[in-house]
């Protein structure tokens, strides 16, 4: 296996070392290592100088982070000094978390997931799931890939390959399609629920959404909001179990 491809498999568990000090540092440095092995040979001081910048503090999205590996470790390649490549890695922290985050968790993510809710609702079954999973996995292995080779192509000069490339777009029209599948969701899904569900289902309910804003309000610190949901679920399960 090469270093590339290496390198790529470490990036998708570069959060498993997330840590306050230096977030994605550790991980990108454990990806980095394979691309850098060919400079040990070439020049022994400049590799383990950048074996120890790579590990230095970085964090963005996790599903952009190939660009900063691959242009980092190509400036190493190039002999660009070594502040230089710790003011770009830091450069890119900010937009390649705020574009990660705008193009998957914002846009992409709740864009597969309100599709696949109407699909399980009109017949597709698990199908729905499989194809979300499915679907979503393959985009971001498609992302990291182009990532990583965009990065390393660029080098120093990945900011202009970011900028010209097909990210900014996307995530301009990912955001409404993001809006339309969850808004055609919301009733669809909420149709399906709610048949058979009687006035009592939906006077209980309501109860239930009233006294977890109250309760989540007042004694938020002991019953977080997550608790209360659990609490409200396994009660739901224990009264199906009795019967009622």
């Amino acid at each position: 296996m090469t270093g590339g491809w290496r390198a790529l498999l470490r990036l998708f568990a570069v959060q498993g070392t997330w840590n306050y000090e230096r977030m994605l540092g550790v991980g990108i440095g454990y990806a980095a290592e394979p691309l850098l092995e060919d400079l040990k040979t070439v020049d022994p001081v400049r590799h383990s100088e950048a074996v120890v910048r790579s590990t230095e503090f970085f964090n963005c999205n996790p599903n952009l982070a190939g660009l900063a590996l691959g242009a980092t470790v190509r400036a190493e390649y190039e002999a660009v000094p070594g502040d230089q490549i710790d003011r770009l890695r830091r450069a890119l922290c900010s937009p390649l978390g705020a574009m990660g985050d705008e193009l998957f968790w914002a846009g992409l993510v709740p864009a597969l997931v309100g599709a696949a809710l109407v699909a399980a609702v009109l017949g597709a079954g698990w199908w729905a799931i499989a194809g979300l999973l499915l679907g979503y996995n393959l985009l971001r292995l498609g992302t990291a890939v182009w990532a990583l080779r965009t990065g390393f192509d660029s080098g120093m000069r990945v900011g202009a390959a970011i900028g010209g490339s097909w990210v900014p777009r996307a995530i301009e029209r990912i955001g409404p399609v993001a809006g339309f599948t969850i808004g055609a969701a919301v009733p669809v899904v909420a149709g399906w629920y709610l048949t058979g569900f009687g006035w009592a289902g939906g006077v209980g309910a309501l109860a239930v959404a009233v006294v977890g804003a109250a309760v989540t309000r007042w004694y938020g610190t002991a019953l977080t909001t997550v608790r209360f949901a659990l609490l409200a679920v396994a009660l739901l399960l224990f009264f199906r179990w009795v019967g009622l």
